[in-house]
């Protein structure tokens, strides 16, 4: 039979499954949980078998994203991703140019689109790196988001490369921190005095994962435009960008699981906060000039 500590296990690794995170490696959790023990009379009022599984039952086990198998625990099937739940909230607030079937914010493009050039680009580098430096001071000293500490995700140090470059390469004066990024990191620093996890939490999702996404698609933009095809060190990853990303949702889930409903929904009502302080940095690029 299961030890209560297989149980544990079989329940943490549904609680991984159920929020659409279907990585090999999480699949080969499952996979350990389902095959370190028979699972008898632990796990039969939820009708679990009491034969080692096949592939069969597997398959047919991890097709249930509602995880039947926690019957025992309806409190955990009843939550939903909180990933899903960001991305919703992110999404309807993409233009629809920018996400043609999911943006719901309408948008007329001007009528000559403004052409950035390398002092624009050079500023939103210098007012991004305010904010990742934020980012990494705060996740560095507060113990209750320490399991994001070095995630591979950090953009710090490439930006100081990539601004020296910057520097050097087009003869260009480092601009001071302009008011786009210095308000954001303030706020940041807002959110972390206050103590809220979840809408820190946040901001750490849609700033580095907008980064990983359309963050990209800038860089190769302004890569054409300015640098002769050169990709700066800021889209570059030590590793898989997307192994990374799996360890880091799935790090969020976990720690989402212990929040009540109104932490969860305060955290997904971060969402347009978000937006409006990154937006701003990206209008660099299309010739705003802020206060320094």
């Amino acid at each position: 039979s299961c030890s209560s500590s297989s149980a544990v296990v079989f329940r943490f690794t549904c609680q991984r499954l159920k929020t659409s995170l279907t990585s090999d490696t999480m699949k080969l959790e499952l996979i350990v949980a389902f095959l370190s023990c028979t699972c008898t009379a632990a796990f039969s009022p939820a009708g679990l078998p009491s034969r080692p599984f096949g592939m069969d039952t597997l398959r047919t086990a991890m097709s249930r994203r509602n995880c039947r198998l926690m019957a025992a625990t309806p409190e955990v099937v009843a939550e939903t991703s909180i990933l899903e739940a960001l991305r919703a909230a992110a999404m309807s607030l993409h233009t629809t140019q920018q996400a043609p079937k999911e943006g719901k914010v309408e948008v007329k493009a001007p009528a000559e689109p403004y052409i950035p050039n390398h002092d624009d680009y050079l500023a939103f580098l210098v007012d991004s790196q305010v904010v990742y430096e934020a980012l990494e001071e705060i996740v560095n000293e507060w113990d209750e988001v320490a399991v994001f500490r070095n995630t591979g995700l950090e953009r710090t140090k490439p930006l100081d490369i990539d601004i020296d470059f910057m520097v050097e390469e087009y003869d260009l004066e480092r601009p001071a921190v302009g008011s786009f990024g210095a308000d954001y990191a303030a706020e940041l620093r807002r959110i972390r005095k206050e103590g809220s996890v979840p809408e820190f939490m946040c901001h750490f999702y849609n700033f580095y994962f907008a980064h990983t996404a359309g963050g990209r698609m800038i860089g190769k933009k302004m890569s054409a435009l300015l640098l002769d095809k050169k990709t700066l060190e800021f889209y570059k990853w030590e590793g898989n960008i997307n192994d990374i990303k799996t360890r880091v949702k799935g790090d969020i889930e976990t720690i989402a699981t212990g929040w009540s409903q109104d932490q969860r929904d305060e955290c997904v009502a971060a969402t347009a906060n978000t937006f409006r302080f990154a937006g701003a940095i990206n209008r660099y690029l299309s010739g705003a000039k802020p206060s320094q």
